[in-house]
């Protein structure tokens, strides 16, 4: 049995790097774990996908749709658009954010009105999260993705401060690693 978790978002916003941390975590836990990225036009703001696969062993590294017991969205209608990957059961949490692409300000698509209300019309367990209202209120929007590996702490197989160790150990000491810390605990309380 493994538990499978997307991350998902779009360039810029440290999806792979929130995959990581959630996979060296499960290491340190002693799971197995593997990662694979989807990534479109990420440096320019576009699609990008991690999965993460933490079991006692792990064969295959891609997660089938219909299986992610986790769905972390950095973005709101990146959440809708990777939900059919959600096992019945699956829990997405979803940023409240919204990053409107030149496709959408430009009039040729229209960005969906309630994406976290769509999803929960198809039966899914929703939370929303407002990770970058929280990052910018600690000073830095830049935190989301630590709010939001926050969030996800109790939903994943091993104890919460593992995976708090792991993101903080990204960071190396001083003020980074204690707003890192604001952010990830920030998260936490969010999602209690």
């Amino acid at each position: 049995m493994s538990t499978d978790v997307l991350v998902v978002g779009i360039g810029g916003q440290g999806v792979m790097t929130a995959a990581e941390v959630i996979a060296r975590a499960a290491l340190e836990a002693g799971f197995e774990a593997s990662k694979t990225e989807v990534t479109g036009m990420s440096q320019r703001g576009g699609v990008v996908c991690s999965q993460v696969r933490i079991g006692e062993r792990v064969g295959a590294s891609e997660i089938r749709p219909g299986t992610a017991l986790l769905l972390i969205a950095f973005e709101a209608a990146e959440g809708l658009r990777w939900g059919h990957f959600l096992a019945p059961g699956g829990c997405a949490l979803l940023d409240s954010w919204r990053a409107v692409p030149p496709i959408v300000s430009s009039g040729v698509h229209q960005y969906p009105d309630h994406p976290a209300a769509q999803l929960r019309a198809t039966g899914l367990q929703v939370r929303e999260i407002a990770a970058r209202g929280t990052a910018e209120q600690l000073g830095d929007a830049r935190l989301a993705n630590s709010v939001m590996l926050g969030a996800a702490a109790l939903r994943l197989p091993f104890p919460e401060q593992t995976l708090r160790a792991q993101v903080l150990l990204r960071f190396g000491g001083g003020e980074l690693e204690a707003r890192n810390a604001a952010a990830f605990d920030a998260g936490r309380g969010l999602a209690a």
